[in-house]
């Protein structure tokens, strides 16, 4: 299948067509979304619903050894609906197409 038979011709083309299903959005400071795309714009803004994010806290334990060990903490929350400003934006992933 090739582009033109899907109708993707643009990056932006790919985004039109997840509009209304569950993408997943990569944000800067290690932040992950999952949520339905209703809306998006030329800068990447976007608003979801039924978002889930999830966000990655790193610790480093400097003061017992330098180069200590580090600890990845995951916390998780649930929103209805997000605004979501496109600067911050790294990738967004559309839904598997089989």
């Amino acid at each position: 299948m090739d582009a033109s038979s899907t109708g993707i011709q643009e990056p932006f083309d790919l985004i039109r067509l997840s509009l209304s299903e569950r993408v997943f959005v990569k944000l800067r400071g290690d932040r992950q979304l999952s949520g339905v795309l209703h809306a998006y714009d030329g800068h990447m803004n976007l608003i979801l619903s039924d978002v889930e994010e999830t966000i990655m806290i790193v610790d480093v334990d400097e003061e017992v050894q330098p180069g200590a060990q580090r600890t990845v903490n995951v916390a998780k929350r649930k929103m209805d609906m997000l605004f979501v400003r496109g600067d911050g934006v790294i990738l967004v992933s559309p839904p598997s197409r089989t």
